[in-house]
């Protein structure tokens, strides 16, 4: 018993690594779509390890298109990372559009990370691209009229320049400083937006698909629109601050011309200060020539008169204002 039953777990595996190894029902759709190759073959991919499943339907594909790819060059494919069946699809398709494609260019459009089926996909159907793909560009005529601008631009991929070109955005920055660059130079706002066609005749004529995967086909200007005026805010902005230097200095200027007026007061008030220290010494003066002998009582009395004299013209002088203070 233990013997039947290893003799059976045996022939259960055998059948199931024949199974696996040999795909019978997919050799026979092969040979019933009319594409001829051998249980061996199969068995090597499974070996190789392939997926002939890949391999036999993407041939399928390629026979009932009328195209011929070698089995070798499908596995090579596949083993370097490749999506087998979406290359075969971008061929048939190809084809079908009378474009040349070679398998080997198909293969390294692949292998370079780019959609190749859309690639084709896109030179039999050109794409509509927006620019900028969100919001609007703004830019400012000799004028100082800001405009907002958006345009379409057609393109249509060049299977050529696939491998290493430029992408989509690289074509929107270039259409976006073109229009900007356009818009700048003009005079007048006003000529822009009787003639918009004038902006994209301009930006398509500077070559600006120039090492891109992608050939413009036109660009054309959807909307355009009047901003603020950029000129006279930037005047206003420009005046407001003359006006706030101009206070500035004139708010300097007062300010040294009070300070030099508290300069002029405190020099009066030191030189008055004086004067009055001076009056203060002259009674002492004339008690030292008193003692001295130098002044008599007659001159003491002349000198009194003269200064009662003198006072009574000062009040005499005055106006009533100043007799008022």
């Amino acid at each position: 018993m233990p013997f039947l039953a290893l003799l059976v777990l045996i022939i259960i595996s055998f059948f199931f690594l024949f199974v696996y190894l040999i795909p019978v029902r997919l050799w026979i759709a092969a040979i019933a779509a009319g594409v001829r190759i051998s249980i061996f073959s199969l068995v090597g991919m499974r070996l190789r390890k392939v997926d002939p499943y890949v391999i036999i339907n993407s041939m399928i594909m390629l026979h009932k298109a009328g195209l011929q790819v070698i089995t070798d060059r499908l596995e090579a494919h596949y083993l370097a990372g490749g999506d087998v069946i979406r290359v075969v699809k971008a061929l048939i398709s190809a084809d079908k559009a009378n474009m040349d494609l070679k398998f080997e260019r198909a293969c390294a459009i692949d292998l370079a990370g780019r959609d190749v089926l859309d690639a084709v996909k896109t030179s039999v159907n050109p794409r509509v691209i927006d620019a900028p793909k969100e919001g609007v560009l703004a830019a400012v005529a000799k004028d100082g009229i800001e405009l907002k601008a958006k345009a379409r631009v057609t393109v249509r991929a060049n299977l050529e320049r696939l491998v290493g070109g430029a992408t989509e955005e690289t074509i929107v920055a270039r259409v976006g400083e073109g229009i900007v660059t356009t818009i700048g130079s003009s005079e007048t706002y006003k000529h822009v937006l009787e003639n918009p066609d004038a902006i994209s005749k301009t930006v398509l004529a500077k070559g600006l698909d120039a090492g891109t995967a992608f050939e413009i086909l036109s660009i054309d200007i959807a909307d355009v629109d009047v901003g603020k005026n950029v000129g006279a805010s930037l005047q206003t902005s420009q005046a407001e601050a003359d006006l706030k230097i101009a206070q500035a200095r004139a708010e300097t200027r007062r300010a040294m011309a009070v300070a030099q007026e508290q300069e002029m007061k405190a020099k009066a008030q030191e030189m008055r200060a004086k004067v009055i220290e001076a009056e203060a010494q002259v009674p002492l003066a004339i008690a030292q020539a008193f003692r001295e002998g130098k002044l008599g009582v007659m001159d003491y009395y002349n000198i009194r008169n003269i200064q009662a004299d003198t006072s009574m013209r000062e009040r005499i002088g005055k106006t009533p204002e100043e007799k008022k203070k």
